[in-house]
């Protein structure tokens, strides 16, 4: 998608962190912002920091599957099917397993992963409607790799990973060339979820201003895949040629999997919103 000017965006999980960031790089672009969020009062400000580009807000909980059909209701009432969805909400609870509540388990799955598909659905029709669409999934690069202490959120990310590939070859078989699809993978960003966490050696914090950017040239270029930084980049080769012990050894000792031992978060007991 070579021009994105005047393009109608939908970013959900918009009103700050990495969503905000992917809004001001497709405002950068002349895009039609649409963006949903949790926090009424928190889009309110992104919209006016994001002015004069065009934005349009709407509160939305997209774990709330009739909700996220009243949200294409009124979307559509305001301007029409959209061209680029960005599903970018998400949750992050760490902890060791039994000691988080389950019912925090539950709100990650319903978010990062129900909710993802949730929104797919919704608006899937709008991209192949239009003469050209595009849908970003943001997965992790736990996605590829067991992570303790976040036992939830990395599975659900395997889980946008699996369901975007899944769909990524649905589209292909049906003969539908014109929407394409890319999945975000990167390591830690420094937007304050991770709050604790000790990146992997050899790896570093990436930052939200850095990932939007490449999410937009990924949709520019039609990239499927975003993998950083360079660690994330080989993980999937390395883990196919190792053995699983000799996997988990290597992991161990760059400390991909005892990252999130000290996670704290937006303060351990908060349920704000990812993005």
């Amino acid at each position: 998608m070579k021009n994105i000017r005047d393009k109608r965006v939908l970013i959900t999980g918009a009103a700050r962190g990495i969503g905000l960031e992917i809004a001001r790089r497709f405002a950068a672009e002349g895009a039609h912002l649409l963006l949903t969020d949790l926090d009424p009062a928190a889009l309110e400000q992104a919209a006016a920091e994001l002015a004069p580009a065009k934005v349009s807000t709407f509160r939305s909980d997209v774990a709330d599957v009739e909700g996220v059909a009243e949200l294409r209701r009124a979307v559509h009432a305001e301007g029409g099917p959209i061209d680029i969805l960005v599903n970018n909400a998400g949750v992050v609870f760490g902890g060791a397993f039994l000691d988080v509540p389950v019912e925090r388990h539950m709100t990650t799955y319903r978010v990062n992963t129900l909710g993802l598909v949730a929104m797919t659905h919704a608006f899937l029709p709008d991209l192949i409607e239009r003469p050209e669409g595009h849908l970003v999934n943001i997965a992790s690069a736990s996605g590829f790799v067991g992570l303790p202490y976040g036992s939830t959120y990395a599975s659900s990310k395997w889980s946008v990973i699996g369901f975007s590939e899944s769909v990524r070859l649905e589209l292909a078989q049906l003969g539908i060339k014109h929407v394409k699809l890319t999945i975000v993978c990167p390591s830690y960003v420094s937007t304050g979820l991770f709050e604790g966490v000790k990146p992997p050696l050899a790896s570093t914090w990436l930052t939200p201003e850095w990932l939007a950017g490449a999410i937009v040239r990924a949709v520019r270029k039609e990239r499927l895949w975003i993998l950083a930084p360079w660690l994330v980049r080989i993980t999937p080769f390395v883990r196919g040629i190792l053995p699983g012990r000799l996997f988990d050894f290597v992991t161990w000792t760059l400390g991909v999997t005892s990252s999130m031992k000290h996670w704290k978060g937006y303060g351990a007991t908060s349920e704000r919103p990812g993005g």
